[in-house]
């Protein structure tokens, strides 16, 4: 840990290089930050006290990055409320299956055009299958879209994913580690993971007008205290469950956003989502080797074409499906691209149970180039779509029929 704020401070020092070249070419920082740490990593030169790899402060950049996860999906489930997913559940449900199913048989079929063994087609297929909550709500934010109604469906998608997560973990773990998987083992999982999303939705709307009470008589450092403070217990008690801690975040973001206090909230936990989330991209890019990265290319490159075209086919399936627009349907399809942990986790489970060694590469990669992609193709979407409408004739809304959209909640504004 020696010179680890010195080196904090260099961290954070190069960051703000990365965002305001970010900031220049007007697109996401996401992509910058991530690269930035990628140069920087492992292989980095080390002169003096000026450590480019930052080995004595890593440890502190990944605990303060997976902090800024919790910020940004808090954030986002602010924009929203239960009341809001509550009705959109039917399309929500249906958009969700769609994504997960879609994204896992473009899996299944990348890993037989390899001609991989049937363990690492699993554990590809996975990798391939959950998407980035934390890119997609930096996506969301950057881009002012919070309000969007097709953004509900991308929120339903995010948390269909992490269902997915515990039950595919589940079966993956007991067939890759042991041979064997148990029935009964994965309902337990599934509905564990379902359990305490229903639970932590239903309580908080049933202890809201004690919640109101209660934090109409704190000052903003109390209040930020025990915000922060009970933020860190859901997502903490949801990840012993085996649910992401990402999940209990915006879970907790959704039921605030049915508070007396949203805005107050909103307006105290903005510097901290900027900042914590610029830390998690920027030691997720730490942890990817680009010395490795060889051999992984090709198949990565080939699954990352076949999550492209996958996942803009679910993205659009959904929306029309939810009655919505071609346009609002191809931005839900270029939003839903990015993968990150998640496809690691996967991959670091093949490691485990003796898998191809190329498997941990290959995602790596893989989540490099979908983490990259995704922002500026969601960025992008608008000409994407106009692009698209011309080859397929898709219809626009005749001009003076009235368009019907959610009431918006505040995003804050530009960052």
């Amino acid at each position: 840990m020696e010179h680890a704020v010195f080196e904090l401070g260099l961290a954070l020092a190069l960051m703000g290089v990365a965002g305001l070249l970010a900031a220049r070419l007007r697109i996401s920082n996401v992509p910058f930050m991530i690269v930035m740490g990628m140069l920087l990593g492992p292989h980095a030169p080390k002169i003096g006290m000026i450590d480019l790899t930052f080995a004595g402060s890593e440890e502190i950049i990944a605990f303060l990055g997976r902090l800024g996860v919790l910020f940004l999906l808090f954030y986002l489930g602010l924009e929203f409320s239960i009341g809001r997913l509550v009705k959109s559940g039917r399309k929500i449900l249906v958009a969700g299956t769609i994504h997960v199913g879609i994204s896992l048989l473009c899996g299944f079929a990348f890993g037989a055009l390899m001609g991989w063994e049937l363990k690492e087609v699993l554990v590809a297929a996975g990798a391939m299958t959950v998407t980035s909550s934390a890119i997609i709500a930096k996506v969301l934010v950057d881009l002012k879209r919070t309000a969007n109604p097709e953004t509900e469906l991308i929120l339903g998608i995010v948390m269909a994913d992490d269902i997915f997560l515990a039950v595919y973990l589940s079966i993956v773990s007991g067939f890759v580690l042991s041979g064997a998987t148990s029935v009964s083992g994965v309902l337990i999982s599934a509905g564990t993971a379902l359990g305490f999303m229903v639970g932590v939705l239903v309580l908080s709307r049933l202890a809201m007008p004690y919640i109101n009470r209660f934090l109409d008589r704190l000052s903003d450092e109390l209040f930020l205290l025990v915000v922060f403070a009970a933020l860190m217990l859901i997502a903490g008690f949801g990840e012993s469950l085996h649910v992401a801690e990402a999940i209990g975040a915006l879970l907790f973001g959704l039921a605030l956003a049915e508070s007396e206090h949203r805005e107050r909230v909103e307006h105290l936990i903005l510097p901290f989502r900027d900042f914590f989330g610029a830390l998690f991209f920027f030691s997720f890019g730490l942890s990817i080797d680009p010395m490795g990265l060889g051999g992984a290319v090709v198949p990565a490159l080939i699954a990352a074409v076949v999550s492209l075209l996958g996942n803009f086919t679910a993205g659009m399936l959904a929306g029309r499906s939810a009655g919505l627009s071609h346009k609002a349907s191809a931005n839900i399809g270029l939003t839903i691209v990015s993968r990150g942990e998640f496809s690691i986790v996967m991959a670091n489970l093949g490691v485990a149970g003796g898998l191809m060694p190329i498997l941990q590469p290959f995602a790596a990669l893989y989540v490099l180039i979908l983490a990259i992609a995704g922002p500026l193709l969601a960025k992008q979407s608008p000409a994407i779509y106009e692009m698209l409408s011309k080859i397929f004739k898709w219809k626009k809304p005749p001009a003076g029929r009235r368009k019907i959209t959610i009431p918006a909640a505040s995003t804050g504004g530009q960052h």
